[in-house]
């Protein structure tokens, strides 16, 4: 289906080439998940398979790559449509129509297909989205667009779709379903999948092959289940291992690779593992993940001084049919000194809504929002910036200079902050952006932009920072360093409230959980007890973390939040001879004959 034959390509004006000398083959109907760090080649390589290089990004292009046979340099990017589907990194810019339906219908209509109705129609169904098909595009949450620009590349029912980050903005139950969607259309249609993927988990359990990107080059195309047991080769580049196969190997080093959650806990219990503490209590020695009080303890206690306060605020938009929608609802909330607040829910539950409230950049239609004790009404939002600042949810927003240490600066240097320079210097630093520190953040891959935006909150210093998505698009290594740099922040910022889908962020970061739905805070939490209530995750479209699912297939109650927690919290049955793992070796996705490529060995 695809023929990438010693490809390589430099953008514009770029130092160095973002791919070099590739060669790579995809049979029909596979499922691949291009890996590797940000800035690694993988949305290069993925622009080369719909023609948009080197017909849009017109660069230095040498080598070849066919789709189905076809030449992508002797025809357009409009008629490769037909071949191939693609889901961009900033789904938001590819949406150019009004309402959700005539989105959907756009591509379909425009080739003057006589079954574009039926197309968009199913295409709306599959996605579960046939109830916005009225909505206006602008109105939708990111996780919403998101789907909708599926949509959009499935009513074309292209022979290839390309979803690049097909999580990135999307709550973990709509995020679980659009992968079943993709691998349904894989298996059903045959159409072969690609994605560019960071998150693990979703590797291990859809993909059937992997391809590892480095540096620009394809290191190795392998079947899923190869390319996860060279756990130390990707470890080394920053992509971990799932959490349920990190655990396996700490506690059946010799086991083989498991896939699943399901395969972990049968592999585990077959190796004589048991509860150490079936009580639960065994936790104590983890109390590093509980918050130092709880929302009803705080509530009494004045030794913690509110830092926001948001007073019975509803709010919504206005439609263009004159009416109005109810985001927020008579929302309470109070944040205090100290906390690091997760904020979930579902897409389109308000989650950015209120975060914009709180910063001043929209007011409530009722009710009242505070920041240390300033009400929002009385002052812009450029006066509050001096104590709080908004990281959008589109990173792109961020950027305003020519070059990421422009961005930075601009705050710190415009309101004359002593030490600004090197205010901006130790972030740079700190966010691993000295290299690209004269780069347009315009210009830089979605990992890199994220971690420019932190930077630019960063030197803003203030009071209450508030983060909407900040991990989604990293890689796992960058993730885990913007999460370890959040936990450091208690010297310089007061509260940190981070709305987000990350699941692993809410386990490891966050020591209090707030759960919007219906405009109301339905939630007001623990990250331990949050994960611990089914019918709550349910009801807002949450799903736990990997470790935390094994945690409860092996019985624990409440359950882990980490691996090591996991890890610790059991042990050997020495009086059961353990038996060997019965994993099977290959499941039924990942048992097809596919020519692979292992350059490496080669």
């Amino acid at each position: 289906m695809i023929d990438i034959r010693d490809v390589t390509f430099g953008y514009p004006g770029a130092h160095a080439d973002s791919i070099v000398n590739v060669s790579l083959s995809i049979p029909q109907g596979d499922f691949v998940a291009v890996v590797g760090g940000n800035g690694s080649g993988k949305t290069t390589l993925c622009k080369m398979i719909n023609g948009l290089i080197p017909h849009y990004w017109a660069g230095d292009f040498t080598g070849s790559v066919s789709i189905h046979g076809i030449d992508t340099t002797e025809v357009s990017v409009a008629q490769l449509a037909h071949l191939v589907g693609y889901v961009y990194q900033d789904f938001g810019n590819q949406l150019v129509r009004a309402t959700v339906l005539d989105e959907v219908a756009f591509g379909p209509v425009n080739f003057g297909l006589d079954d574009h109705r039926e197309r968009t129609e199913d295409a709306l169904a599959t996605l579960g989205i046939a109830h916005l098909r009225d909505t206006f595009t602008w109105q939708l949450s990111g996780g919403q667009q998101h789907l909708v620009a599926l949509a959009a590349v499935l009513a074309l029912r292209p022979r290839v779709i390309i979803v690049d980050e097909p999580v990135a903005e999307l709550d973990p139950a709509h995020a679980e379903a659009v992968y079943e969607k993709l691998a349904q259309i894989n298996r059903e249609l045959g159409t072969t999948i690609i994605t560019i993927e960071h998150h693990a988990e979703f590797v291990s359990r859809y993909a059937r092959s992997v391809v590892l990107m480095a540096e620009g080059q394809v290191r190795w195309h392998l079947p899923v289940r190869e390319a996860l047991s060279r756990h130390s080769e990707l470890e080394a580049l920053g992509i971990p291992s799932p959490q349920a196969l990190r655990a396996v190997h700490q506690l059946v080093p010799a086991g083989e690779t498991v896939l699943t959650v399901d395969e972990a806990a049968r592999s585990i219990r077959a190796e004589g593992w048991r509860l150490a503490d079936p009580s639960g209590i065994g936790r104590d020695a983890h109390a590093s993940d509980e918050p130092t009080a709880t929302v009803a303890e705080v509530d009494g206690a004045p030794s913690r001084d509110i830092v926001a306060r948001v007073v019975a605020a509803s709010f919504g938009y206005s439609t263009v049919q004159g009416g109005r929608t109810s985001t927020l609802d008579a929302l309470e909330l109070t944040l205090y000194d100290g906390d690091r607040v997760a904020l979930v829910g579902g897409n389109g539950a308000g989650k950015s809504t209120l975060m914009k409230l709180l910063t001043g950049l929209k007011v409530p239609l009722d009710g009242d929002v505070e920041i240390e004790g300033v009400n929002t009404r009385t002052l812009s939002a450029a006066h509050l910036a001096d104590r709080v600042s908004y990281l959008y949810q589109r990173p792109e927003q961020m950027f305003l200079n020519d070059s990421v240490r422009g961005d930075i600066a601009m705050f710190p240097s415009r309101r004359k902050r002593p030490d600004w320079h090197a205010l901006v210097d130790e972030i740079l630093e700190r966010m691993n952006l000295v290299s690209v520190a004269d780069r347009d953040g315009r210009m830089l891959s979605g990992g890199q932009q994220r971690r420019a935006t932190l930077g630019i909150g960063l030197a803003m210093t203030p009071s209450l920072l508030l983060l909407d998505e900040p991990t989604s698009s990293l890689d796992v290594a960058t993730r885990d360093a913007v999460t370890s740099l959040l936990s450091d922040l208690s010297d310089r910022i007061r509260c940190v409230m981070v709305a987000t889908h990350d699941m692993h962020l809410v386990a490891e970061w966050a020591d209090r959980v707030v759960v919007l739905g219906g405009g109301k805070v339905v939630a007001d939490t623990t990250p331990r007890e949050l994960f611990d209530q089914p019918e709550l995750l349910a009801a807002a479209q949450l799903v736990p973390p990997q470790i935390t699912q094994l945690g409860m297939k092996l019985g624990m109650s409440p359950p882990p939040l980490t691996v090591g927690e996991l890890v610790a919290r059991l042990e050997r049955d020495v009086t059961a001879p353990a038996e060997s793992p019965r994993v099977a070796k290959r499941s039924a996705r990942g048992s097809a004959a596919l020519p692979f490529s292992d350059r490496a060995s080669a």
